[in-house]
């Protein structure tokens, strides 16, 4: 994204890569809000299907994809 980029690389030098300190945190976060939801998941289950029928999938949490660019320096 900022290959040729001295002022990014000066900013990063000084102040941090905090891009990728957000990036890290909110990936962090979003494990512990998928771990803290897994009981709550796991309770609300559908009541189990007539005999013969498949069981529907279990619901997930699902979280969006990264924007593009560069996810390590």
């Amino acid at each position: 994204m900022f290959q040729d980029s001295p002022i990014y690389d000066r900013l990063i030098a000084e102040r941090g890569d905090i891009p990728t300190q957000v990036r890290r945190e909110a990936e962090r976060v979003s494990r512990e809000v998928e771990f803290a939801m897994q009981p709550l998941l796991q309770s609300s289950a559908a009541p189990a299907p007539a005999p013969g029928r498949p069981a529907p999938p279990a619901p997930t949490w699902q979280r969006s994809a990264l924007p593009p660019g560069p996810h390590s320096r």
